[in-house]
């Protein structure tokens, strides 16, 4: 199986093992790992493996592993006894996406703000 990657994607880069991660979770299609900058005590980062550049560019062909994604979240938290936590997608620089690679914040281990919904 071939997954288009981007070369000037630090997340590629990380997929392809260019680059060090703290890997916490990988199956053929998906990567998780522990953010450089975390947020909170327990803040996990989970990609598709195929460059996908803002959630706006997922196709029809990729829903089914952006579903996984959220699989991946809860078992994260489960993983890190994480009685609750928050899962963030940004996109585009409006919404707060620095890196142009989709990708899902897992974040817990302390008492969210309360915030939406």
């Amino acid at each position: 199986m071939s997954i288009a990657t981007d070369p000037d994607c630090i997340f590629c880069r990380i997929v392809a093992g260019d680059l060090p991660a703290d890997r916490l979770y990988e199956d053929d299609d998906i990567v998780a790992f522990r953010d450089i900058s975390p947020q909170a005590p327990f803040h996990g980062l989970i990609i598709p493996k195929a460059h996908i550049a803002t959630l706006n560019d997922v196709s029809d062909e990729q829903t089914g592993v952006m579903g996984r994604l959220f699989a991946v979240a809860r078992q994260l938290a489960s993983e890190h006894a994480l009685p609750g936590y928050r899962v963030v997608v940004n996109t585009n620089r409006e919404g707060g996406q620095v890196v142009f690679h989709v990708h899902m914040h897992v974040l817990g281990g302390r008492q969210m703000k309360a915030g939406m919904g």
